[in-house]
């Protein structure tokens, strides 16, 4: 009777004009309100990857009143989807398929592909991003040892800047600074988009390029250089910029933004990259906005990087350890949490999660026990309902918990559920292979992950798991996004 009401009142408003639901939010063809994206890979013998979506009030991948209506991403071509970035305030999301390089930009209104970033086709990235403008896409290539930045402004094209070991991109979320990092080194750079005067002072060669400049492409004319991240302990009197000796980090691997877009949180993987200390290094980010005519101030000095917080003369730069390590992290107000592996006593590495409070001191708290993971590999990690924040990991076989299971009766599983309120991990989900995404479903009490190639869903009041028979595929499930989050912090690729 109830479903038989909410069919008729629905085509009562559709006859009335345009239905609308939260935001403002024109209703999606499927009729869906609560859609949970999963990127497959290998669906059938014909096709390398698809992309299937869910009700996921009802927890199934057809029509709750037509089992024979399932759905899917019309016009979507991309081989082995890895990664889903997912920006439901923008009703849009962007896919990366491994397969053929691709990064396909997905429509959640029309639910249809809307095209892609033609730059950066044909070539295997091991990160790409696209700001949620879409005016600007950046991708690390290693095979190529190069950043591609792929600029759609009328004065742009796209450009392949030479930066060998290239690995790693992390974009703001306004979309006006990009850090690149380097496999097994100690320094971190930024693009930034040439004035019309720069491109022809720097139009003579490297002789003629910013000290700390590392490629400037074209040769001829640049439009855009690389710069590697040098602190202004000495005035170039050519250019009467300041630039001193590179800022040296510690196996930096990533960047996280803070809510106001002004520091940037490096992670310094430490030990687990073949470094000395894990740490996480503010910096501010206003010198390394690429945008025309907005990069601002001076970066830290090389003393700088390494003093204390709230030292004089620091310049908003200090370096906090964080012995549990950091390859991955998450901000949440005033509270930062940080992910990473430590090496054991016994050889093995182990899961390990630390908090720092950004408001006062800047002291991270003593690390607890979570899911062991491949050491340096970004893990996945999200803010649900409850007080709960999700963390997955890979290759978690390989740790402590599992080669030393009569320590740890709590099992060793690739997934940690762990409560904020009470700071404590709640429980760790079984073994049922390696987390490559969560998907928050806020509201509604439950998180969706895709975890051993298939999708699985759990409850965040307990962590029990919720019967997924309607939500399985067929082929490898390997990331999942809510599609109509209230925000587009719901995603676990930054």
């Amino acid at each position: 009777m109830s479903a038989a009401a909410a069919l008729v009142v629905a085509a009562a408003l559709a006859g009335c004009g345009t239905t609308t639901y939260f935001a403002g939010r024109t209703l999606p063809p499927s009729g869906l309100r609560n859609r949970v994206l999963i990127a497959v890979q290998n669906p059938s013998a014909s096709t390398k990857g698809s992309l299937l979506f869910v009700d996921a009030y009802y927890d199934t991948r057809y029509a709750y009143n037509n089992i024979g209506k399932t759905f899917s991403i019309s016009g979507f071509g991309g081989s082995l989807p890895t990664t889903i970035q997912n920006m439901p305030e923008e009703e849009s999301g962007a896919v990366y398929s491994a397969g053929d390089g691709s990064l396909s930009l997905i429509s959640y209104s029309q639910e249809k592909q809307a095209g892609a970033e033609s730059g950066l086709a044909g070539q295997s990235y091991s990160s790409a991003f696209v700001t949620r403008s879409q005016a600007y896409a950046f991708g690390a290539s290693v095979k190529s040892g190069a950043l591609v930045i792929v600029d759609r402004s009328s004065t742009g094209g796209t450009f392949t800047m030479g930066l060998p070991g290239v690995y790693r991109v992390s974009v703001n979320p306004g979309g006006s600074a990009a850090l690149a990092f380097v496999e097994n080194s100690d320094y971190m750079y930024y693009p930034v988009k040439l004035t019309a005067a720069q491109s022809t002072n720097y139009s003579g060669g490297q002789t003629t390029w910013p000290p700390a400049a590392v490629d400037c492409e074209p040769r001829t004319l640049p439009k855009w250089c690389v710069l590697q991240a040098q602190s202004p302990d000495n005035l170039d009197t050519k250019s009467q910029t300041y630039y001193g000796a590179p800022l040296q980090f510690d196996r930096p691997v990533k960047a996280i933004f803070s809510s106001d877009g002004g520091t940037a949180y490096v992670l310094n993987c430490g030990p687990e990259c073949g470094g000395t200390t894990a740490s996480v290094s503010l910096m501010p980010v206003g010198p390394m906005i690429f945008l025309l005519g907005l990069g601002s101030g001076q970066l830290p000095t090389t003393g700088a990087l390494s003093s204390t917080c709230g030292q004089a003369g620091v310049a908003n730069s200090c370096t906090i350890p964080t012995p549990g390590g950091a390859s991955n992290a998450l901000v949440s107000g005033s509270t930062m949490y940080v992910v990473g592996q430590q090496m054991q006593q016994d050889g093995f590495w182990g899961g390990q999660l630390t908090r720092l409070d950004l408001s006062s001191n800047m002291i991270a708290t003593a690390a607890v026990s979570i899911s062991d993971g491949s050491p340096g590999a970004v893990s996945r990690m999200l803010l649900a309902d409850d007080n709960t924040l999700w963390i997955g990991m890979t290759k978690c076989t390989g740790g402590e918990r599992y080669n030393n299971p009569g320590s740890y009766p709590g099992g060793y599983g690739c997934l940690t559920m762990y409560n904020t309120s009470t700071n404590q991990v709640v429980l760790l989900e079984p073994y049922i292979g390696d987390l490559t995404g969560i998907a928050a479903v806020t509201g509604l009490n439950k998180i969706y992950v895709a975890q051993g190639g298939q999708v699985y869903i759990y409850k965040t009041a307990d962590g029990t798991a919720i019967n997924n028979q309607y939500v399985t595929v067929t082929g490898t499930a390997w990331d999942v996004a809510y599609m109509d989050a209230n925000s587009d912090s719901n995603n676990t690729v930054y």
